[in-house]
């Protein structure tokens, strides 16, 4: 902790500082873009087990409660489907030894949330998913449950990110999302019975074999349980360079359903000097126990927004990327549609 002026989220620099310390290693080396501007791709290794429980580890490791409740073993360097309505636990190829006064917290990655594949971060002995305390010294997994369609993966495929925190940042501010209903197509929702998404593909999915077009009525959208849409916020997201941004649901009481799986919004998302001036945040709902009518403009989610330690070296896009200037869009691996 001593080495930063003041607690925050740790930009692209002090992360390559910590993987150049060993505090963050790997099976295997790492790749030139897997650093973004505040946070960390995490890839999976060779093994995943199909469990018939999430769980989590508490009072032992990750490896000794997948042996009381793995079903069976999938080698992931030979690519592996996972099925949707399933739960599987993976291992990362990165490893962490965390100074003291650095924390970690993992969320899926754009992509993997807007295929509707529910994943969360296990570490050993750990109370909570995705939240790693600092100090911490061991190996981490990953928790893979896919909902709408089944999925090929193999090692290397990225499915999460993580962020690495000095201290306990305070939160700047909070700002509400609403949604977009308006336009000739207001979202998509998940066809049931598609076939497998391969998540190393990009543009490599017709979305009209996955995807069926929502058309608004009065500016409402009737939710239904258990089904999954992509929608568009209503306002531009903007993240200033001095801050990264987490999206969270809102109170439960507002309405029975849940938006972004995939939280992380990098600094100079959305923002002029990256040339992402007027981009909407992608909202991933799923309905609850109930059928529920989203009207436009409703308030979905709220943006936390939480300083860095300092400006961080690239900004969001630098890299490329699929999501910057975005509308409604789909995941990465869909053809535009209309192609």
């Amino acid at each position: 902790m001593s080495e930063f002026n003041a607690p925050g989220i740790l930009p692209c620099q002090s992360i390559e500082a910590l993987i150049a310390a060993g505090a963050i290693a790997s099976a295997t080396p790492f790749e030139d873009d897997q650093v973004q501007p505040a946070s960390l791709d995490l890839r999976l290794a060779g093994k995943a087990w199909r469990v018939r429980a999430s769980f989590l580890p508490r009072h032992g490791t990750v490896r000794q409660r997948i042996a009381e409740v793995a079903m069976h073993e999938l080698d992931l360097t030979r690519g592996a489907v996972l099925e949707r309505g399933c739960v599987y636990i993976a291992e990362l190829q990165e490893r962490l030894r965390l100074p003291k006064g650095v924390s970690a917290r993992a969320n899926p990655k754009s992509s993997t949330g807007r295929v509707d594949v529910f994943v969360r971060l296990l570490s050993d002995y750990g109370d909570a998913f995705d939240d790693v305390d600092d100090g911490y010294d061991g190996p981490i997994y990953m928790e893979i449950a896919p909902q709408t369609f089944s999925v090929l993966v193999r090692s290397g495929t990225r499915l999460n990110q993580l962020r690495l925190k000095a201290g306990q940042p305070q939160r700047l501010r909070t700002g509400s999302v609403g949604v977009d209903l308006t336009g000739e197509v207001a979202g998509f929702r998940g066809r049931r019975h598609a076939g497998v998404v391969d998540l190393d593909h990009e543009d490599g999915h017709d979305p009209r074999d996955y995807w069926e077009p929502l058309i608004p009525r009065g500016g409402q959208l009737l939710l239904d349980p258990g089904e999954f849409y992509i929608l568009a916020s209503k306002q531009a997201v903007e993240i200033p360079v001095l801050e990264a941004a987490e999206m969270t649901p809102i109170d439960p009481s507002v309405g029975e359903f849940r938006v972004h799986y995939a939280g992380f919004f990098d600094p100079g998302f959305g923002t002029d000097e990256a040339h992402g001036k007027g981009s909407k945040g992608v909202l991933e709902v799923r309905s609850h126990e109930t059928p529920f009518i989203l009207e436009d403009g409703q308030t979905v989610a709220r943006l936390v927004y939480e300083p860095l330690t300092e400006r961080p070296t690239r900004l969001y896009g630098d890299l490329g990327s699929h999501y910057q200037r975005q509308g409604l869009k789909l995941s990465k691996h869909f053809k535009v549609w209309g192609d």
